[in-house]
C-alpha cells in the first residue's frame, strides 16, 4: 500500500551504536527519544536488543510509554505531565520532567496511593523559553516544597534548547545548568543523578570539547534518525542519513497549465497563492497530501521533480524535465526531514514498512 514510509532498521541500528559510543565516550548516559516514529514498535524492538547501548527510553507521550511497558528500561515522560494523567504517569513513567508544584503535588499524592516513589527531573529554562524555571529564586524555593514531599524523589535538573527560541546549547549557558544543580546538591542534600544538557543540538559541543564536564546525560532523537546534530545541521561522521524514505504512487500525469484559470480566492487553508507562469507544465499527482505531510518536508529524489503544490490527499508535482516518463501507478521517492517524519508516523494514511 501507498504511500508508505521505508525505514531501513540496520540502518538505523548504526546510527544508534554511532551515537551512543560517542556518548558514553564522554561519560553521558543516552535518552534515547522515540516520540519522531510514534514509539512505533516494531522499530523499538529492534533498538533495544542491545540494551547496553540505551540507558533511558524517552517520549513526550504517555500512549507512547504504555507501549513500551515490558522493555526493561527506564523511561522519562518528557512532556511536562499534565493533571488529568498523573495516574498513567505514576504507572507508565519511570521519571518525569516537571516544572509546576501544583502537578507534582498531584503525582506525589498519586505515588502514595500506589506506594511509590516517582523520580523527577526539574527543567529549567536557559533562555529558549519554553518549558522551566527561569528565576532561580522561584527554582529554589519550589525544590524546597518539592523535597518535603515524601514519593516525589528528584533526581536531576534538565534543560531544553532550539527547539522553541532556537538558542543554541553553549559552554555558558550550560554552566549555568551544571551551577545550579551543585547549588542545589549543597543546599538541599540532593544527590543530582541526572544533568541533561539537551537534545541532539547539544551533540556538536562535543567535538568542541565544550560540553561542561558535569553534564551527564542527553536526550537524543534526531540524530539518531537522521544521522545529523540539529544546531548547524552537520552530518555525523558513520551515521546515515537515508533511513527513512517516502514512497507514493502516481495516480494522475497530465499536461496542465502552470497558472490556475479563472478568478482565484482562497486555497483550502485560508492562503491566497500566488503562481509563477511557467507555460504548460507536465504535471504528475501522488497520493499523499497535507494531512499526511507540509509542503517543504519532502524532497524527491530524482532532482528534477519540483513539488508544486498540496491539497489535504493530492501533492502536485512538475516533471516537465525529468529523464523518466512517470506514468500512472510509478513511484516516486523522497527523502525527508525531522518534521517531515514526525507528520509522516503520525498519520494511520501512511503504510510504515520495516526493510
Amino acid at each position: 500500500m501507498y504511500p508508505r514510509l521505508e525505514i531501513n532498521i540496520n540502518k538505523l541500528k548504526t546510527n544508534l551504536q554511532v551515537i551512543s559510543n560517542l556518548l558514553k565516550k564522554n561519560n553521558l548516559s543516552l535518552a534515547m527519544v522515540t516520540k519522531a516514529y510514534c514509539a512505533n514498535p516494531d522499530i523499538i524492538n529492534e533498538l533495544v536488543k542491545d540494551k547496553n547501548l540505551i540507558d533511558y527510553l524517552a517520549d513526550s507521550r504517555i500512549e507512547n510509554l504504555k507501549g513500551m511497558k515490558h522493555i526493561d528500561i527506564p523511561k522519562i515522560l518528557l512532556r511536562l505531565p499534565m493533571k488529568s494523567e498523573v495516574e498513567d504517569v505514576i504507572k507508565y513513567a519511570d521519571i518525569s520532567f516537571n516544572s509546576e508544584y501544583e502537578t507534582i503535588e498531584m503525582l506525589n499524592e498519586e505515588a502514595k496511593k500506589v506506594n511509590k516513589v516517582h523520580k523527577i527531573v526539574i527543567m529549567v529554562d536557559l533562555g529558549d523559553l519554553r518549558e522551566g524555571y527561569f528565576v532561580q529564586k522561584d527554582l529554589f524555593d519550589n525544590v524546597k516544597k518539592i523535597h518535603d514531599l515524601h514519593n516525589i524523589s528528584i533526581i536531576g535538573l534538565a534543560t531544553n534548547l532550539t527547539c522553541y527560541g532556537s538558542v543554541l546549547p553553549s559552554e555558558e549557558n550550560l554552566s549555568k545548568l551544571v551551577n545550579l544543580a551543585e547549588k542545589i546538591e549543597k543546599n538541599f542534600n540532593i544527590k543530582m543523578q541526572i544533568i541533561s544538557g539537551g537534545n541532539s543540538s547539544s551533540l556538536f559541543l562535543l567535538n568542541e570539547n565544550k560540553l561542561p564536564s558535569k553534564i551527564n546525560n542527553l536526550r537524543v532523537g534526531e540524530a539518531i534518525l537522521l544521522g545529523r546534530e540539529t544546531a548547524y545541521g552537520e552530518d555525523i561522521d558513520g551515521t546515515y542519513n537515508d533511513v527513512f524514505k517516502l514512497v507514493c504512487e502516481v495516480i494522475e500525469n497530465k499536461e496542465k497549465p502552470s497558472v490556475p484559470i479563472g478568478e482565484r480566492g482562497l486555497d483550502a487553508f485560508g492562503n491566497q497563492v500566488e503562481y509563477e507562469d511557467k507555460g504548460i507544465m507536465q504535471r504528475v499527482i501522488i497520493g499523499i497530501g497535507r494531512q499526511d505531510i507540509s509542503i517543504g518536508h519532502f524532497f524527491p529524489i530524482d532532482k528534477k521533480i519540483e513539488v508544486v503544490g498540496a491539497s489535504s490527499d493530492h501533492t502536485i508535482l512538475d516533471v516537465t524535465h525529468c529523464d523518466k516518463k512517470y506514468q500512472v501507478g510509478d513511484l516516486i521517492e523522497f527523502s525527508i526531514d525531522y518534521g517531515g517524519l514526525l507528520s509522516l508516523c503520525t498519520s494511520k494514511y501512511v503504510s510504515k514498512i520495516i526493510i
